[in-house]
């Protein structure tokens, strides 16, 4: 005789199943976690290894499989094994729909995660998980990299003041006056490194509070996705529970109408209160175009820092500092070279370490100024011949005919004198180095010195036909 499963067999049937699943679930996250992301979930049907769960809305779903999906095939191979997929059910506040009107069609990327498809319910008494209290008590993902801490940010003279801005907003975040606090400066200047060293500093001392770092781009794409899929007070609701929101590259912003109005709203919300905002940007918010008054007015309701290009001082430092993180030991005078020939950015200084490294262990070289020298070589590139203070040193001695020691010598004769100046003001013209740093390659002169003799050839150009021949001509050389 068959028995024939009734729907309270099949029922009960997904409720052993599902709590199965949640029992490795909830071993592996955090108590509010799993109040906030499991306990709303409903065990809806079995069929065969498919199971299918009800989940209450699309940013619910969004975010199950962005931060939990490895959880869920975990928990799916305890309770089905490895056949087993997983189908979610959405519910979805349908506002003015009618009730008897067909589910909604909802196009899902694929995964390589237990999803097998996605079906919307309809439902007109939701309640969103962002409406539940205590979600600032969360330990939700912050989307902090922990390398960015203050400890291995480099302090200087160029950044003095917006890392003590940082370390005070990230030890009393909404308290100061900081808030918003605005870094700003150029590309590879560290304004990542500094706001989520913040953020990390922030989530360490006090884990119960929700500290979000996001580009403006993602923002802006999370912003166009929730439009999409009818979750804009989900998007909303979620940032508005946020402690501590750290926007990376507010600039990108610019002439996004909507996404802007909505930031506005948000920002509003978060500082009315007293939650902390953090933000980077290559410019002041003066100078931010596209960006509408409202929003440029609330930029500068608190404090805005730069970050400048690192002084010599302090690239020496961010050197020794690279050197002891890889556990090596670096010759002082190929650090002297290394921050006199690298004059930009911190980025590019550690690009430049890197490559130093590489090259050394590959050669089994000592790293010696002769290695650093032929390391710049290979990296530095203007156009058709390469532009580094040595390439320059050598065009110029081989014009004139004077030997490179002469060049970087005492000497004061006319024949090495003039050809050193020619250095110097070619230097100038065609690399980013401070006259302090041209001045060093140059037998230690100071940057007077250097100042004068481009000071010099300048004024020479336009009296001496032979002179000013002699240096169009070296320019060309390097460039095209």
């Amino acid at each position: 005789m068959t028995i024939l499963e009734t729907p309270k067999t099949q029922q009960r049937e997904v409720d052993i199943v599902w709590q199965n699943c949640l029992k490795i679930i909830r071993d592996s996250i955090s108590e509010q976690s799993y109040k906030t992301w499991f306990e709303p979930i409903v065990p809806g049907k079995l069929e065969g290894k498919k199971l299918t769960i009800q989940v209450p809305s699309q940013f619910f779903y969004e975010w199950l499989e962005e931060n939990y999906v490895q959880l869920l095939r975990k928990a799916l191979d305890y309770a089905i094994g490895r056949e087993g997929m997983l189908e979610y059910s959405i519910i979805i506040d349908s506002g003015n729909q009618k009730k008897n009107e067909p589910p909604i069609a909802v196009n899902m990327p694929q995964h390589s995660s237990p999803v097998a498809r996605v079906e919307n319910t309809i439902n007109d008494s939701v309640r969103s998980p962002f409406e539940m209290k205590d979600l600032d008590s969360l330990n939700l993902d912050s989307y902090l990299n922990p390398n960015y801490t203050f400890d291995n940010f480099v302090e200087g003279d160029c950044n003095r003041l917006a890392r003590a801005a940082g370390f005070a907003v990230a030890s009393k975040p909404g308290v100061t006056s900081f808030n918003p606090l605005m870094i700003y400066g150029g590309v590879g200047l560290g304004k990542t490194h500094l706001v989520q060293a913040i953020g990390n500093f922030m989530k360490n001392k006090a884990g119960n509070k929700f500290v979000l770092y996001v580009s403006s781009e993602k923002f802006t794409s999370q912003f166009i996705n929730a439009i999409r899929n009818n979750s804009l007070q989900d998007f909303m609701n979620f940032y508005m529970q946020v402690d501590i929101l750290i926007i990376d590259d507010v600039q990108f912003l610019s002439g996004k109408e909507k996404t802007q109005e909505t930031f506005f709203h948000i920002f509003n919300h978060l500082h009315q209160s007293g939650k902390q905002i953090v933000m980077t940007s290559d410019r002041p918010p003066r100078e931010l175009e596209g960006v509408e008054d409202r929003l440029l007015s609330r930029f500068k309701w608190g404090l805005t820092a730069d970050l400048q290009t690192p002084d010599f001082e302090t690239r020496i430092a961010i050197i020794q500092k690279k050197a002891q993180a890889e556990g090596i030991s670096i010759a002082y005078e190929v650090i002297e070279y290394l921050a006199h020939s690298i004059d930009t950015n911190v980025r590019e200084l550690e690009g430049v370490m890197i490559s130093l490294l590489a090259q050394a262990s590959l050669t089994r070289r000592e790293i010696d100024v002769e290695l650093a020298k032929n390391t710049l070589r290979h990296l530095v590139k203007d156009s058709e011949r390469e532009v580094t203070i040595d390439t320059i040193i050598e065009a110029v001695t081989e014009h004139y005919k004077v030997r490179i020691p002469d060049l970087k010598g005492k000497s004061r004769l006319r024949e090495i004198v003039l050809p050193r100046q020619v250095a110097m003001y070619l230097a100038k013209e065609l690399t980013n180095l401070s006259l302090k740093s041209i001045g060093y390659h140059f037998g230690g002169r100071d940057h007077s010195t250097v100042i004068h003799a481009i000071q010099t050839v300048n004024d020479l150009m336009d009296t001496d036909k032979e002179i000013s021949g002699a240096v169009s001509k070296l320019l060309k050389m390097f460039r095209k």
